[in-house]
């Protein structure tokens, strides 16, 4: 009889629901797959794991890496950005400004060999196994109480923004006024005029109820929210050639359908803020362009701190 592997998933990030529903589809998918291999797939929040495995002691999400690098869970999924600022360098060319052209574009890239090289250095650099990439978010957009319609309208106001330093430069770029801070902080920020809004992304705008205090959604498009699945390195290893290909498998059987759902429920979320009669405003081409334009100061700035060819090998695909 087959030894029983038991795979701890911790959910760490905002709104749960989208988390969840990755870690339940990866676990349909890997078994499925299985082959009578018996895998369990545990899926909990920062509670759960605190309760049952931590003898109640909290954790948060910033304690999951650490979780994950002591051997503590097996998989999770987690803030490209984060991987980035913790592990490999490399992975902040996911953040930076009009990368992607479209999801098509994305698609391409992130399943492709550029992908894979990101997924791979981050494995050499950290007891961290990337297994595929995610949205939980999909294309960034500004929820906020005035209408960017111009370039110029972004002068002088002040934006929520990533803590990265590639969103941040972003904004800087169009002369706004970055202000980072946690995504679950965008509505007291509005509310208590720290920002005119934040940086987010349709997905997350009711979950996290960003519109209760934003009049206004600025659909920018600037960049990707992306997330990845990963892995605890020395449980990867320890699974063998043959279920670590059914691992692999599976989270890109479940990354791509939470892509999908990603983008249907941003379509979703932007036809509710339009029955609410809450206005959208997106940036006509000539504006884009401008904005295009204006951030290539972020690529200057920081182009020679990634791989050599890494940038172009994204926009040539």
């Amino acid at each position: 009889m087959n030894k029983t592997i038991h795979i701890r998933w911790v959910i760490a990030h905002e709104p749960l629901s989208l988390f969840y529903r990755a870690a339940k589809s990866f676990a349909a998918s890997i078994n499925s797959r299985s082959n009578g291999q018996n895998i369990e797939v545990e899926i909990m929040t920062l509670n759960e794991y605190s309760d049952r495995y931590n003898n109640g002691v909290p954790v948060s999400k910033h304690d999951l890496l650490g979780l994950m690098d002591a051997g503590k869970i097996e998989m999770s999924q987690m803030y490209t950005t984060w991987l980035a600022e913790k592990y490999y360098f490399d992975m902040h060319v996911l953040d930076l400004p009009f990368i992607f052209r479209d999801h098509a574009h994305a698609k391409v890239v992130l399943e492709g060999e550029v992908g894979e090289q990101l997924l791979g250095g981050l494995a050499k650099r950290s007891n961290v196994h990337g297994l595929a990439f995610t949205y939980s978010g999909g294309f960034r957009m500004i929820p906020g109480n005035k209408a960017i319609r111009t370039v110029e309208d972004f002068d002088g106001v002040s934006i929520r923004s990533n803590k990265n330093p590639f969103a941040m430069e972003t904004f800087r770029a169009v002369g706004a006024i970055p202000v980072p801070c946690e995504l679950e902080d965008i509505n007291d920020g509005v509310a208590n005029g720290l920002f005119m809004g934040g940086e987010s992304a349709w997905p997350r705008v009711y979950p996290l109820e960003q519109n209760t205090f934003s009049t206004v959604m600025n659909d920018t498009k600037h960049s990707l929210f992306l997330t990845s699945m990963i892995v605890q390195k020395r449980f990867w290893v320890s699974l063998g050639a043959e279920l670590r290909q059914l691992v692999k498998d599976a989270a890109v059987d479940a990354a791509r359908e939470e892509r999908i759902e990603s983008i249907r429920d941003g379509e979703q979320a932007m036809q509710k803020a339009r029955e609410e009669g809450i206005e959208i405003v997106e940036l006509g081409e000539g504006d884009k362009q401008k904005f295009v334009a204006a951030t290539q100061t972020v690529y200057e700035k920081f182009e020679s701190y990634f791989t050599p060819g890494l940038i172009d090998n994204i926009k040539i695909h």
